[in-house]
């Protein structure tokens, strides 16, 4: 017993003054069937909290640990064993708890515990570095779009105004590491799925997938969400290994998609090469990234969905997203076609469509409503959230899981105009959410004439949706497979959180402003990269014919197909008078359209006044309130020459504002009189 007290003695935190001694002589004790001799304990110092788990509220605690550990060692814990192994072999507190190597029968000597005492520093450094992993993990995370390959010109237009980024094998010192650690094997953490199945990886592979995930044609802003699950969701999306992988089916369509949208451009550069379209060249990838959030829209529910977008491709997005017919669109390249024939009084580029037909992916129903949109870019953001809501309110679609928009905008308006934040702001309001926009920005790296580096304080055009946690999927437009990837996530996070998302098409503008435009005046040194770059379209179809997924007759057989097709529109459109503007229209209207698509025969109501009353109106807007009224004499001179405009039967538009504006206030006040008077009746 005294034996045990001593024991326990030397586990107990004591000062820096206190002494342990010897107690007694050895004698015999049974431990696990063997008799077991116990050494004096020798005298030593220690300091203050050497085992700072336990106090003078654990010592019965520790006794009782003791009794049984002297019974039979294997009674307790592993780690209770090793304490009373190590504090009988003369281990000094503060280091008795080890993870030692077998200790066999016999107590250790006191060269190993020596041994024991000095391995603890590794036991440290084995903490720091397991730590300095998950701060590389988070690095990545959290910047690895910094140095993504997300620029297909690689002329680097952003500015991030910091250090250098500390990433790659070459900065693993920057957190304590060394290039000795690269094939040390290190335990993953919670907050990365680059392991997959695996919980444990070198430190060059934990690198290698880091990169792979977060440093290439992808780059993932999200790390700003402060939704632990959404966060989860999208590292498990872009971290877990082999996520990028696309069937032979699946590569074709894209392939069949780019020829569309490349060939469309061609054939209108071809045949009207001196008429402004604002093509879509250095971002024909946008077609491919349209189809694909639909097609997974569709998958996921969604039977109707409304965009809008600017000028800048909107009529290949109307040819091969909305599927207008092309003959509809090469009748508007017809230079004798006057306003009137138009029906519509605008240029072809700021006009929409509504389309109802079967997504030949999914085999379902879907419309598609493109919003017609004027110069000011940006200005039909909330009318398409606006038409968004009523389709919900109307259909009871309560959690938008059956209507949804998409909004495509340019990067420098995205960052310019005001309205985009204004739209951002309603997105989680109860009363006008959507249930989620996905945003396509086409950010081809100029805004008209102007760089970024001096159009706008941010480092992204994009960096605006923050505000409202909208995660932010950048991508290098030149590579289509990612482009389709990202896309798909896009659509899933909107179906699965009902929030709002961005996409970055990071592209070029091959041509000027518009097609007149000479973009070398004011862009010398991007231009001269663009006429070296190759197409997207020519990229990524070398690529399949590389990997053998297609063959060379397959590829020019689908671009003979689709030129084909434009050929006979384009014959077809000299033949053809443009269908009335109901074909342009991005809403059905059934009330006012017969089933041939010319407008109903309607009559409206006259809303013309006497001449009598107009006159009167004209001059009361003539005279001053009361005759002793004095009046500035410039603004006398200007009534004088109201009043005869009034006598002559001629206007201008001020006064034709104040005439309306006065007949808008007596209908006004007539409407407030019947209310006063209903009131007063019921």
């Amino acid at each position: 017993m005294q034996r045990l007290r001593t024991t326990v003695a030397r586990l107990r935190p004591i000062t820096a003054t206190q002494t342990v001694k010897s107690q007694s002589q050895a004698r015999p004790m049974a431990v696990g069937g063997a008799l077991r001799t116990f050494e004096p304990i020798r005298s030593y110092t220690t300091s203050v909290s050497a085992e700072p788990f336990l106090n003078g509220t654990s010592s019965n605690y520790v006794e009782e640990m003791y009794y049984a550990w002297l019974e039979n060692p294997r009674s307790v814990h592993k780690s209770w064993d090793i304490i009373f192994r190590n504090a009988n072999a003369g281990v000094s507190p503060g280091a008795a708890y080890q993870s030692p190597p077998s200790l066999g029968g016999a107590a250790l000597g006191l060269a190993n515990a020596q041994a024991m005492v000095g391995a603890q520093p590794n036991m440290e450094k084995l903490v720091e570095d397991h730590l300095a992993v998950q701060s590389l993990v988070r690095a990545y995370q959290v910047r690895g779009h910094h140095i993504a390959k997300l620029d297909p010109l690689d002329i680097g237009v952003i500015d991030f105004d910091e250090s250098p980024v500390m990433l790659g094998l070459k900065k693993v010192g920057f957190y304590g590491l060394d290039e000795s650690d690269l094939d040390k094997v290190f335990r993953l953490p919670t907050t990365t799925f680059i392991g997959g199945s695996e919980s444990v990886l070198p430190l060059r592979e934990i690198i290698s997938r880091l990169e792979m995930a977060y440093c290439q044609s992808i780059g993932v802003e999200f790390m700003f969400i402060n939704d632990l699950e959404q966060c989860q969701w999208i590292r498990q999306k872009f971290e877990r290994p082999g996520v990028m992988q696309f069937t032979l089916e699946e590569k074709r369509t894209l392939l069949t998609r780019m020829v569309r949208s490349t060939k469309f451009e061609e054939f209108l550069q071809r045949k009207w090469s001196s008429e402004k379209r604002f093509g879509l060249e250095g971002c024909e990838s946008l077609i491919p990234a349209l189809k694909t959030i639909i097609d997974k829209s569709s998958m996921n529910g969604v039977e109707s969905i409304i965009m809008g977008m600017p000028h800048r491709g909107r009529l290949n997005v109307l040819a091969n997203v909305i599927h207008k017919e092309l003959d509809q669109i090469f009748c508007q390249f017809d230079s004798n076609l006057e306003a009137a024939d138009e029906g519509s009084g605008d240029v072809k580029y700021h006009l929409g469509m509504w389309h109802r037909r079967i997504n030949r992916v999914t085999d379902r129903n879907i419309t598609l409503s493109l919003m017609a949109n004027p110069s000011h870019l940006e200005a039909v953001d909330p009318v398409v959230q606006g038409k968004t809501k009523a389709e919900q309110f109307y259909c009871g679609d309560t959690e938008g899981k059956r209507v949804m928009s998409i909004l495509l905008h340019g990067d420098a308006a995205f960052a310019g105009q005001g309205v985009v934040y204004e739209t951002f702001h309603l997105s989680d309001l109860p009363s006008y959410t959507t249930h989620g926009t996905v945003h396509v920005v086409v950010n081809n790296q100029v805004g008209f004439t102007t760089d970024p580096r001096v159009a706008r304080s941010s480092s992204y055009p994009t960096d605006v949706a923050k505000v409202v946690n909208a995660p932010i999927f950048h991508v290098n437009a030149d590579d289509p497979e990612a482009v389709m990837y990202v896309c798909n996530v896009a659509a899933e996070w909107r179906a699965t959180f009902h929030k709002d998302v961005v996409v970055d098409l990071v592209c070029y503008r091959r041509n000027g402003h518009n097609e007149m435009d000479e973009p070398l005046f004011t862009q010398p040194l991007m231009y001269k990269q663009i006429k070296k770059q190759k197409g997207v379209l020519q990229k990524y179809s070398e690529k399949l014919l590389a990997e053998g997924a297609v063959s060379r007759q397959d590829y020019e057989e689908e671009i003979a197909k689709y030129d084909k097709i434009c050929e006979e529109a384009h014959a077809r459109s000299k033949d053809e008078k443009i269908l009335h503007i109901k074909h342009w229209l991005d809403s059905p209207w059934p009330g006012f359209f017969n089933v041939d698509g010319q407008p109903k025969s309607m009559t409206s109501l006259s809303t013309g006044l006497p001449e009598e009353e107009l006159v009167h109106i004209g001059y009361i807007a003539s005279s001053v309130p009361v005759e002793d009224f004095t009046i500035h004499r410039g603004l006398s001179r200007i009534l004088k020459g109201r009043a005869a405009m009034v006598g002559q039967r001629v206007c201008d538009w001020a006064l034709g504002e104040y005439i309306s504006s006065s007949i808008y206030v007596c209908v006004c006040v007539c409407v407030c009189v019947c209310v006063c008077v209903w009131f007063r009746s019921e």
